[in-house]
């Protein structure tokens, strides 16, 4: 087989980017499935961005490691990963001074370890070991100065119009148009987990643009843009939609643990303990404040 140039065409096979990777066709269907490796689900058969697996390699490359290992490399004040909307009002109204930057949580965890910021939000599960973000984080960062800290348990399912067809379970989406969120972020990896778990077929799933926040997935159906959204009980709420809770899953924050001492962080924190930040919480739905604060994992 001739070897695959990913200025050829826009889209790989599993085929094609087996034999580029030099892995077998197996092993790329496990990439996928994990959302390890960006892919595109849309015609029912897997497809690989060339633009987007030439940055998924040029990610990979090891990166120079600080000749002083006692030192950290340099941070920037910016908050990575996937978008959270209680955490993202935090943010605002704490005034910490911290910059955001929302693309998901495998987008958030490699720009975390290429040190392109002070903290990343994830919900990453681990079907393998049902493990919340953890096995990720000591997979990618496992040798850098960090700590995984806990910060809320969240309802996530299908969030729909009223007076809409009203699903029951994710095989009703068949057939319906549906907003996708991007590859690598915890809400398609976990979506499509839960798909292949259930052993569904959703090669008949009508996609809609893609959302890369919670908010703009959710604010797609509002406007009618889509009949549902893989979306969050507390999103649904707020824009006064319909919504199938199926799964409870664990969002944290990845600290820099220098960083996590410094008045950013320790501003945020503190706000987070505050009764204003309380209130609006429990104003929420599907939010669980049980895991605040909690360190779930030590490098």
């Amino acid at each position: 087989m001739t070897e695959p140039n990913l200025t050829d065409h826009e889209y790989l096979t599993v085929k094609e980017l087996a034999h580029l990777l030099r892995l077998k066709e197996r092993k790329i269907y496990d990439l996928a499935a994990s959302g390890q490796v960006p892919c595109s689900k849309a015609t029912g058969k897997l497809l690989f961005p060339a633009s987007e697996i030439r940055a998924w390699i040029n990610r990979a490359r090891t990166q120079p490691l600080n000749p002083d290992t006692k030192a950290d490399l340099p941070r920037p004040s910016i908050f990575l990963g996937s978008h959270d909307p209680l955490l993202d009002w935090a943010i605002r109204q704490s005034r910490c001074g911290l910059a955001s930057f929302y693309d998901g949580s495998m987008d958030g965890l490699e720009r975390f370890a290429r040190f392109g910021g002070v903290a990343a939000g994830l919900h990453l599960l681990d079907a393998t070991t049902g493990a919340w973000n953890t096995t990720a984080v000591a997979q990618r960062v496992g040798q850098q100065n960090t700590a995984l800290i806990g910060f809320a348990a969240r309802q996530r399912g299908i969030v729909y119009r009223a007076g809409a067809k009203a699903p029951s379970s994710l095989a009703d989406l068949a057939g319906m148009r549906f907003v996708p969120r991007q590859t690598g972020s915890g809400a398609d990896r976990l979506f499509w987990h839960l798909v292949q778990a259930q052993g569904l077929d959703m090669t008949a799933l009508e996609l809609a643009e893609v959302a890369r926040t919670e908010d703009e997935a959710v604010d797609a159906v509002r406007r009618g843009d889509a009949e549902a959204t893989f979306g969050l009980a507390a999103v649904a709420d707020t824009f006064g939609l319909q919504f199938l809770p199926l799964i409870t899953e664990e969002y944290a924050i990845l600290v820099d643990r220098k960083a996590w001492f410094e008045p950013a962080m320790q501003g945020l924190f503190s706000f987070c303990q505050s009764d204003a930040f309380a209130k609006r919480a429990a104003a929420m739905p599907g939010y669980d404040m049980a895991p605040l604060g909690q360190v779930l994992w030590n490098a």
